[in-house]
C-alpha cells in the first residue's frame, strides 16, 4: 500500500466526515416529525451505533437522540462504559443527555449546534473529567435544519 493511499484514508475520518453523518439522522427524524436531532458514536473511526430523537413516535421524554445512541453503543460493545468512544450529535446535549453521557465515560463528545436556553452548559451540567468537547462541527447545517423544523411547526 502506498503511502499516499494510506495518508487519504487517515483523512477522510475527520469530524465533518462524522458530523456528516449525525445530520443524516437528524434527517430522519425531521422526516417523522421529531426534532431534528441525529447522533452517531464511533470507536476507531467505525460507526457503532446511531440513532435520533424518538420522543414522539415512543412518547417517551427520555427518547432523546443520545440517549438511543448511547443505549445502542453499549449493546454494541457489551459493557455500559463508552471508553474511546466518541459521540457525534447536531445539538448540544441537554442535562439529562449529558448526565448519561457522564456516566458513560464517554471520551470524547462533537456538537454540531450550542442550545442557548438548554444545553449542558447552559444549565450548568458537568461531564465526566476525562471528556474532551469539541463544539460547533457544522453548527450552521445543523442549527438550519432546527429552524426550519420549527418553521414548518408553526404554519
Amino acid at each position: 500500500m502506498s503511502k499516499l493511499y494510506i495518508c487519504q484514508m487517515e483523512t477522510i475520518f475527520t469530524d465533518e466526515y462524522f458530523m456528516k453523518k449525525a445530520l443524516q439522522e437528524a434527517h430522519i427524524a425531521f422526516e417523522a416529525g421529531e426534532i431534528p436531532v441525529g447522533a452517531i458514536i464511533v470507536i476507531q473511526n467505525r460507526v457503532i451505533a446511531k440513532g435520533h430523537n424518538l420522543t414522539e413516535l415512543l412518547n417517551d421524554v427520555t427518547a432523546h437522540a443520545e440517549m438511543q445512541t448511547i443505549t445502542a453503543a453499549s449493546n454494541f460493545l457489551g459493557g455500559k462504559y463508552l471508553k474511546d468512544c466518541t459521540l457525534y450529535v447536531t445539538l448540544e446535549p441537554c442535562q439529562m443527555c449529558a448526565g448519561a453521557l457522564y456516566w458513560s465515560q464517554i471520551s470524547k463528545i462533537v456538537f454540531g449546534a450550542s442550545d442557548a436556553s438548554r444545553g449542558f452548559e447552559k444549565m450548568g451540567t458537568q461531564l465526566h473529567p476525562k471528556t474532551e468537547v469539541i463544539r460547533g462541527v457544522l453548527a450552521t447545517e445543523a442549527a438550519d435544519l432546527m429552524q426550519l423544523f420549527f418553521a414548518e411547526k408553526r404554519k
